[in-house]
């Protein structure tokens, strides 16, 4: 992979290219080179833009990980076999490179630190948690279950989402159709009785001869307004707005926080269970939540290191539902808190199921009936002035 570095040298800034398997390791060749190294980024050159990148499949090497580890393997001997069964560049790479880390005496998660990009951070303590323990394969089970319920949960939303999404899109061009090829034709006919049409039909036909004549500037303010909708969302704090809003919605809300919150029980039951601690959990695990819940997640672990019970400081904090604050009490009473986070992870997963099952089944013929009235609204707007001819000739 093509590394971009700007850094400084006694002539002052440079820039160069480097090829490395990952970012630290292009910053290590550049300091080196006697550099100080002020950023590193993938190289974003057209041939990369254009260029298939083969991923490193993260699910699927731990998935065979663990089943060379529990056939009898050791770390070196299971990433050695899947080495030589890689054929493409980017994973061989990866692999590579965590080999000659293990071989130069690094642990396993020091190796897996060197690609952040490939291995997040929650890997990574996943396995030093596990070196502690001296029992590697358990906490890749861990972390596969973990990984495949949470993509469990975001394809039942993303599958329940596509209907209406497609629903939205259709009826849109339907109506923009409409609106804008079929209404100048009507408006030409009605051209010489304007003034007698119904308020509503004039305003119809004026908006259709309006983008008829504007046509390429309509576009190109609706191509305008989506990519400043875009960019909007590229930004953080146009999304914690965003979620601000949804969260403030009657019954949407509460749905959201719980769906965040579960994901944040279920990767600090993950972490507890592997053998991390509470703290160092909870820093880990709030990379997944929005900056509001972070923030609250912030204040839990500073009641927590002051000495408060978990249960207690989570509520304080506003990071349980009145369930998972009473199994939280139960988790500490019984020693076994990852396996309770996970149980409270596993109860509202099934709650949040029920409910998008719920709300597909109420919204979908909502949203069928609202673009059905406007598709129905536009044609009736249309021919109203001929019905009332009609009438009048009779």
């Amino acid at each position: 992979m093509i590394f971009h570095i700007r850094a400084l040298n006694a002539g002052g800034r440079v820039s160069l290219r480097l090829e490395a398997t990952s970012a630290a390791e292009a910053a290590a060749q550049a300091r080196g080179d006697g550099l100080t190294v002020l950023r590193v980024r993938p190289d974003r050159g057209l041939e990369s833009l254009f260029a298939r990148r083969a991923r490193f499949p993260l699910l699927l090497f731990t998935r065979e990980l663990l089943a060379l580890l529990s056939s009898g393997l050791t770390l070196i001997e299971a990433l050695q076999t899947l080495l030589e069964k890689e054929t493409r560049g980017e994973p061989r790479q990866v692999l590579t490179g965590v080999l000659e880390r293990l071989n130069q005496g690094e642990t396993f998660s020091a190796a897996l630190g060197h690609f952040p990009e490939v291995f997040p951070p929650l890997y990574a303590a996943s396995v030093r948690a596990a070196e502690r323990s001296g029992d590697l394969a358990p906490a890749l089970a861990r972390y596969v279950a973990w990984q495949e319920r949470l993509d469990t949960v975001r394809r039942r939303v993303i599958s329940a989402s596509i209907y209406p999404l497609m629903l939205l899109v259709l009826g849109g061009l339907v109506a923009l159709f409409l609106i804008g090829f079929v209404t100048p034709r009507f408006a030409s006919i009605y051209a010489d009785n304007l003034q007698r049409l119904p308020w509503a039909s004039r305003l119809l036909l004026g908006l259709g001869v309006w983008i008829d004549a504007h046509g390429l500037g309509a576009a190109l303010g609706f191509a305008g307004a989506l990519l400043t909708f875009s960019w909007a969302a590229s930004r953080p704090a146009a999304r914690t707005a965003a979620a601000r809003l949804a969260w403030r919605l009657p019954g949407l809300g509460e749905r959201l926080r719980v769906f965040q919150l579960t994901r944040f029980y279920r990767t600090v039951g993950m972490l507890l269970s592997g053998g991390t601690p509470i703290l160092p959990a909870l820093g880990l695990a709030a990379g997944l939540l929005t900056l509001e819940l972070r923030a609250r997640v912030a204040v839990a672990a500073g009641h927590i290191r002051a000495g408060q019970p978990i249960s207690e400081a989570m509520q304080q904090a506003g990071l349980t539902t009145p369930v998972a604050g009473r199994l939280l009490r139960v988790g500490e009473k019984s020693g076994q808190m990852g396996e309770m986070m996970e149980n409270i992870a596993s109860f509202h997963d099934e709650e949040t199921s029920r409910f998008v099952d719920s709300f597909t089944r109420v919204f979908e013929p909502l949203l069928m009936a609202v673009i059905g009235l406007l598709v129905g609204g536009i044609v009736v707007l249309l021919y109203l002035p001929i019905f009332e001819l009609a009438g009048s000739i009779e």
